[in-house]
């Protein structure tokens, strides 16, 4: 049985990636961070001669890896068009790889884009690793919902603004350094 998938299925993602992908260009010429698509795992079934026939593998990463002063960033881009989130959209085998980063001292997140009707750019937002525990470990125990609302996102995640030419200036949005450890401000040391 072969799978297929709408063309608007196979892109979901694509605006916020290129959005990142620029940026993750202008970080690396400026020397402040080096951040790269992990590449989507391809499972060889047939090679003939030039030809070699696959298929996409399961993926046990997320969708950027990086390093920004000595620390390793993780983080997956997510986007809807919806005022709502769904937790869904994150596989379990992502949100276990932040976990696990995380705990060994990686700076994991979720880098949430809202493309609403009428908007000319979407709101992007950070959900750190602790915010999405407590919404997938919610619903488990049979409280919480299957989505997180766009209100939750504008009232306790910082927003990722487009500034100096960073389409999604999502390092100085992180405040990586300051008294509150990687959490702290990181806008004096990133420009």
């Amino acid at each position: 049985m072969t799978k297929t998938y709408s063309r608007s299925h196979a892109n979901r993602g694509a605006k916020l990636e290129m959005l990142v992908e620029m940026t993750n260009k202008k970080y690396s010429s400026a020397l402040i961070a080096s951040i790269n698509k992990v590449p989507t795992p391809v499972k060889i079934k047939k090679v003939t001669g030039k030809d070699v026939e696959g298929v996409k593998a399961k993926g046990e990463w997320v969708d950027y890896v990086g390093i920004y002063k000595g620390k390793m960033i993780v983080f997956d881009a997510k986007e809807t068009t919806q005022e709502r989130w769904p937790i869904k959209n994150i596989r379990p085998h992502q949100y276990a790889y932040l976990q696990m980063h995380s705990y060994h001292g990686a700076i994991a997140f979720l880098l949430v884009a809202f493309w609403l009707p009428g908007k000319n750019e979407p709101e992007v937002y950070i959900l750190k690793i602790e915010q999405l525990k407590t919404w997938v470990e919610n619903p488990k125990q049979g409280r919480g919902t299957q989505s997180i609302p766009l209100s939750y996102f504008r009232e306790n995640c910082v927003r990722v603004r487009s500034e100096d030419g960073y389409a999604v200036d999502y390092l100085k949005a992180l405040n990586l350094t300051g008294e509150n450890g990687f959490w702290g401000t990181i806008e004096q040391e990133v420009r």
